[in-house]
């Protein structure tokens, strides 16, 4: 397999972005990043990886749904306010984490810019029209805008330190089940639009690389904003195999080559057969709590082969990017 040495989409990007890039085009069909996704200050998921492996990951994803500016504290439930309260300070984490040389991924469940209750992020739990939210002037857009340029100052940090992101917004985009995903292919194109242009030309936010996530071409933004293309998937339990098809169906998406990336996962893939079959996922994210901390979804054995494959990197092995 020939090896495509990829350029961000974003011409001003930093040479972080572009080290980051380059490593992921060269590891990409023999080597997989090892990632976990982690959303409370406790991190119990990157303690029990390191129990079990003696390893840690090269790739940890932070959430920011604490971070959300429009979260309901008077109208809430137990909960939403466990996952909001755990979740409080994990911007520090990910600090520490860039201490150590690690790679960085962020997800931002957002909680609804303008009205919604519990947790707004899901469509039920709100009446915010993402349709009304892409037309400038509305009161939907100037919450919306609000929103972007509150976590644009959050980001922005990362940014002048050089700290490369591996920016995931929107995800799961084939779902109506989140709000930004619940008006169609057409609009959530132009919600994407919006954040990449406010966050590229209006705060400069160079660091960023534009990691798209979804399985339906109706909902792909287009290849001059997306840096990674990637899907989430839960697979049966402990069913660990190199998610060919799932690949396959991914790479559809457009005719441009692009990097792979499995955005979220349950149980965790098999290195040793992407590497075998040549499928060109760059990395993984094991989710959080009990797709970790538990054996429910991927034994310890497995987890152990895993970090311990010479076709994974973990973060000992992972080279100074930043």
């Amino acid at each position: 397999m020939s090896k495509k040495i990829f350029t961000p989409v974003n011409e001003n990007a930093q040479d972080c972005v572009r080290n980051v890039l380059g490593y992921l085009s060269e590891i990409s069909y023999s080597k997989t990043l090892t990632g976990q996704h982690t959303q409370t200050m406790a991190q119990e998921e990157l303690h029990r990886i390191k129990d079990v492996t003696g390893k840690e990951p090269a790739l940890l994803g932070f959430e920011l749904l604490s971070y959300s500016p429009n979260i309901n504290y008077l109208d809430t439930d137990e909960e939403c306010m466990t996952e909001v309260k755990e979740n409080y300070g994990t911007l520090k984490r990910a600090w520490e984490w860039a201490q150590h040389g690690g790679l960085i991924t962020f997800t931002w469940h957002w909680f609804s810019p303008l009205g919604g209750h519990s947790k707004s992020f899901f469509t039920r739990n709100t009446d915010f029209d993402a349709s009304k939210a892409v037309i400038d002037g509305t009161p939907e857009n100037k919450a919306l805008i609000s929103d972007l340029d509150c976590m644009a100052a959050l980001l922005r940090p990362f940014c002048d330190k050089g700290i490369p992101i591996l920016w995931r917004p929107f995800h799961e985009s084939e779902g109506d089940w989140f709000w930004w995903g619940a008006s169609g292919g057409d609009v959530y194109i132009k919600l994407y639009t919006l954040m990449y242009e406010r966050f590229t030309h209006r705060h400069g936010l160079n660091n960023l690389i534009w990691v798209w996530n979804g399985t339906l071409k109706e909902c792909y933004p287009g290849d001059g904003m997306v840096d990674i293309i990637s899907r989430d998937m839960y697979p049966e339990p402990h069913q660990h195999t190199a998610c060919e098809d799932m690949y396959n169906e991914l790479i559809k998406i457009t005719e441009q080559p692009k990097l792979v990336l499995i955005g979220e996962t349950g149980s965790l893939p098999d290195v040793d057969e992407i590497a075998q079959k040549k499928v060109g996922w760059a990395s993984f994210m094991t989710w959080s709590k009990v797709f970790c901390l538990s054996e429910e979804f991927t034994g310890y054995e497995h987890l152990k082969k895993v970090y311990d494959s010479p076709n994974s990197v973990t973060l000992e092995e992972l080279p100074k990017l930043y």
